[in-house]
């Protein structure tokens, strides 16, 4: 099947989370100012944020969100709280591969909502997602071997550590190399 025909939900939700395709218009302050509120944390790990974005480049980065959602490329969430409708993070499929099927998670917090499990909560309905609703056979989590709570998350859940790239990456900053662990569940 087509994956453009596939009946893709805009809405997961888990017993404290939301989550939901970036469609609205002025979504960008609110992402931005998450970014802003981790940005320490962020540039630790991403060449994305090696400078904060502007309001006007988060909104791109989210209408391209959309539009790769809408093409089937990639798939990404913002989380809530559905207590108190606080924006929490992000968590995406990425490097999708429809013929074997397979994906990679990603995912990212506001540091000020780290340590209480909501990454971990809205990974687990990613993966239950993929492997039931899109019936995928793999899904991958890679990481900086550093990294030690983004690994935490692949290791709570019942993925296996496949192995770490050694000299993999550069670090965010891209002044050194790095490892890269390389998780792993499967159907």
């Amino acid at each position: 099947m087509n994956p453009l025909l596939l009946d893709v939900p805009l809405k997961l939700e888990t017993e404290r989370l939301m989550l939901r395709a970036p469609l609205q218009a002025g979504e960008g302050e609110m992402v931005r100012q998450a970014i802003g509120d981790s940005f320490n944390e962020l540039k630790s790990w991403l060449s994305l944020f090696q400078e904060p974005p502007t309001v006007e480049e988060t909104e791109v980065m989210l209408k391209n969100a959309h539009i790769n959602f809408l093409k089937r490329e990639s798939f990404r969430f913002l989380i809530f709280d559905k207590g108190g409708n606080d924006f929490i993070g992000t968590t995406s499929l990425h490097n999708i591969d429809w013929n074997i099927p397979k994906c990679e998670v990603g995912y990212c917090i506001n540091t000020k909502y780290s340590g209480n499990g909501y990454m971990t909560e809205a990974v687990k309905e990613m993966v239950n997602f993929v492997l039931n609703h899109l019936e995928f056979k793999r899904i991958g989590i890679k990481c900086d071997s550093t990294n030690l709570k983004s690994r935490a998350i692949p290791e709570k859940l019942g993925f296996v550590l496949e192995g770490i790239l050694r000299n993999d990456d550069l670090s965010a900053d891209g002044k050194k190399l790095t490892d890269t662990c390389v998780y792993s569940i499967i159907k």
